[in-house]
């Protein structure tokens, strides 16, 4: 209770918009590319990349307490190089939380700054632990070493709550329904070309686009952070660019071809017969 009541507080501290805001503002600018987007989003994965790295200096860390605590002098050597192992992986455990930061807004945004600033702390932490354990205070690097686990340990909270309970990171079309039959859900004049068109099949909304006189359909909530993709435009290489973040998915196949979304977009199929558009969920 201790920690949630602390993590509402973070979420109401509007005095860190402006930090937050200058930060995540150097950091869209430097993944602006979309080759450096794409590849701390985990777009090229079909996953998002950050919670799978975070694991690599949180497991080498903890495991370094565990040998400090077990194994006495005998495991000083591979505890050192845990914690070092640690150090290089949180590197990119940075990197690509900053980028999927960056594109966060209001509480979030709040909440993933002090996420950061901890774990800034926990590795400034380690590398002490690890510069006295390499001087021969083995002692006083076990204390640190422990000491940064637990900071990291509350980063985690942090990071979870995110996640879990606000949604960041999440596919947003995970929960949808699908629809089985072809379901009647716009006339065909509605469908100008490149304008998407929002309707509704099932209670899931779709986005249907006419593109070079081929008709198109993809859920029209981006996977990403549930963007409106019928307010988005159509973009290169025949793609629907989320209004919101800048997500970019192929109309054909829904795949994802620029981040920072990491999940490919529903595809639906689609037809023209009467003058009606008829769709229904994609067979796989």
């Amino acid at each position: 209770m201790l920690l949630r009541k602390l993590t509402d507080e973070i979420e109401g501290l509007r005095g860190l918009d402006c930090v937050a805001r200058g930060a995540a503002g150097v950091v869209s600018r430097v993944t602006r590319p979309d080759v450096i987007k794409n590849a701390l989003s985990g777009t090229w994965l079909g996953h998002p990349l950050h919670p799978m790295l975070t694991d690599v200096p949180i497991g080498a860390w903890s495991m370094a307490s565990v040998l400090d605590v077990t194994a006495g002098r005998a495991g000083a050597a591979s505890a050192r190089r845990l914690v070092g192992v640690g150090l290089i992986a949180s590197v990119p455990a940075a990197w690509t939380g900053a980028s999927d930061w960056s594109d966060t807004y209001g509480a979030p945004r709040r909440v993933g700054l002090v996420h950061a600033l901890l774990n800034v702390t926990a590795s400034g932490m380690q590398l002490a632990s690890l510069c006295a354990r390499r001087r021969g205070r083995r002692g006083v690097g076990m204390l640190l070493t422990g000491a940064g686990l637990c900071v990291t340990g509350c980063s985690a909270y942090l990071g979870g709550h995110l996640s879990l309970v606000r949604g960041v990171g999440v596919n947003h079309t995970a929960f949808q329904g699908t629809v089985d039959e072809w379901t009647d859900v716009a006339a065909e004049s509605d469908v100008v070309d490149d304008g998407p068109f929002r309707t509704t099949a099932g209670g899931v909304p779709v986005m249907i686009v006419r593109h070079r006189g081929a008709l198109y359909a993809l859920s029209a909530t981006c996977t990403h952070a549930g963007g409106p993709l019928d307010e988005g435009e159509v973009v290169r290489d025949s793609c629907i660019r989320c209004p919101w973040h800048g997500s970019e998915f192929r109309l054909k196949d829904g795949r994802v071809t620029r981040g920072p979304a990491a999940v490919d977009e529903p595809r639906w199929d689609v037809k023209a017969d009467g003058g009606r558009v008829y769709v229904k969920s994609a067979t796989r």
